[in-house]
């Protein structure tokens, strides 16, 4: 079969690419927005991309279209595709019947952490040999690709179960395709404002996930949140085992670097590892009882995650010069920004961070966030804000923030202003879920170009 992806960019729709060139099939694709590591992947494994959505694609002739929830009505290819009656299918109804169909799948859902929890999994299950496939919405480094095929005896595939719509055609969220067996759930905030009216209406889709899910699975829930409380009261007929509550799954802190692991009551090992933050103590829990449930031992897991190297753009060090480090993160929720940041402040100490923000995402263009992002930015002693594209009062609603806050509507000034302002010791942290100008690279090029001994830069 040839498929031709509109969309193709996109980490989920990236990586229905490449499961499906792994399959067999011959795989085409187009997109309109370029940037790694997405990009990247799909160079490495020699899928051909198109640049824009020129309806003249047309004429490429695949058996089918695959469409991904970044097209819309107006598209002048769909509009081409679906004036000419040409066949159509959403990235998520494709895998479900091409690759998910039989298998044993493990899917990862919440607000926050699903691309690291689903990292943690699927390298726990390969390190236990289960051979798992994975599709995530992310390049696990331990792996060095966001999606494969499971091993040819392996039943078991896991998946960031994405809340976000299917497609156009298709208002449900992605997670209701992949009939899970072994499903988690992270956390659960309001996000995704373009699509969602209101916290209800995310928990409700959310209610749709966990009622197809099998009596024989494993629901793993957050057991402190309200919102997950609430979804599964609506129903659920599936065993549940909860995170972070005391009759469930727990990590204490016993050193800066070592967790305690215990479920109901006893203790299962120690963890040691270099991860930052209490979201990452929840998402190691996650993976562990994930991973218990399709059959492997937790010290095997405990064993797997002192391994685990984190997922590119989550918290990756991207280059250090003259004693300054640059992280690149994927943050771009406010509990995700004050969570990153408190782990950063609680490795680094004293230490000055400068946080480096683009409000990228369409509930952050929105300023549906307006009024928690300045709270969720305090650990940082300078907030350098990307401005461009913004609709709404960023001076306003980062006012608090007071001589800390530098805003910025050009990407040439901004790296400007954050290099005249590093000094020898800072560790400077850029958040954004997109590519960000390359600014990462400009940075890193500027400081080097500004480059002093160190004792001047201090």
């Amino acid at each position: 079969m040839h498929i031709h992806i509109l969309g193709i960019c996109g980490t989920f729709m990236g990586g229905v690419a490449v499961l499906a060139q792994q399959s067999g099939h011959k795989v085409t694709g187009c997109d309109a927005n370029v940037y790694p590591p997405m990009s990247t992947q799909l160079q490495e494994q020699g899928i051909e991309l198109i640049e824009g959505f020129d309806p003249a694609q047309i004429d490429v002739k695949p058996d089918a279209f695959v469409i991904g929830n970044v097209v819309t009505r107006g598209n002048p290819l769909m509009e081409e595709i679906l004036n000419r009656g040409l066949p159509f299918i959403s990235g998520p109804q494709w895998l479900a019947e091409n690759v998910l169909h039989g298998k044993w799948v493990l899917a990862v859902a919440g607000t926050h952490g699903k691309t690291t929890t689903s990292s943690m999994l699927a390298w726990i299950l390969e390190y236990d040999g289960r051979k798992p496939g994975f599709l995530i919405g992310g390049v696990p480094q331990n792996f060095g690709l966001s999606a494969r095929l499971p091993g040819e005896e392996s039943p078991f595939f896991v998946i960031e179960a994405d809340e976000y719509d299917t497609a156009f055609f298709d208002k449900r969220s992605k997670f209701v395709h992949y009939l899970a067996r072994t499903a988690v759930l992270n956390n659960l905030e309001f996000d995704h404002a373009d699509i969602f009216a209101d916290l209800a209406a995310i928990e409700q889709q959310f209610h749709h996930f966990v009622r197809i899910l099998p009596s024989s699975g494993l629901v793993v829930a957050n057991g402190t949140e309200d919102s997950l409380k609430r979804v599964l009261a609506k129903g659920c007929w599936t065993p549940v085992e909860g995170l972070g509550v005391e009759e469930g799954w727990q990590a204490e802190v016993r050193e800066a670097e070592s967790l305690a692991i215990s479920f109901a009551g006893k203790c299962q090992g120690v963890l040691t590892w270099d991860l930052l933050g209490e979201h990452n103590r929840m998402n190691a829990l996650a993976a562990l009882a994930a991973a218990r449930h399709a059959g492997v031992p937790v010290a095997t897991g405990i064993a797997a995650l002192s391994a685990f190297q984190n997922v590119k753009r989550r918290m990756e060090v991207r280059g250090v010069i003259d004693g300054v480090t640059v992280y690149d993160d994927f943050a771009h929720h406010p509990t995700a920004i004050r969570h990153t940041l408190a782990g950063l402040r609680q490795k680094v100490g004293a230490a000055r961070v400068l946080a480096v923000l683009e409000p990228r995402s369409n509930t952050m263009k929105m300023g549906v966030w307006r009024d928690d992002l300045g709270h969720s930015l305090a650990y940082a002693d300078h907030v350098f804000c990307y401005t461009a594209n913004l609709g709404w009062d960023v001076h306003g609603a980062l006012a608090p923030l007071g001589s800390k806050l530098s805003l910025h509507g050009e990407l040439p000034e901004l790296v400007e202003s954050i290099v005249a302002a590093a000094r020898a010791g800072d560790h400077v942290l850029i958040m954004s879920n997109g590519g960000f100008g390359g600014i990462h690279e400009k940075l890193l090029k500027a400081l080097q170009s500004a480059a002093t001994p160190s004792a001047k830069r201090a």
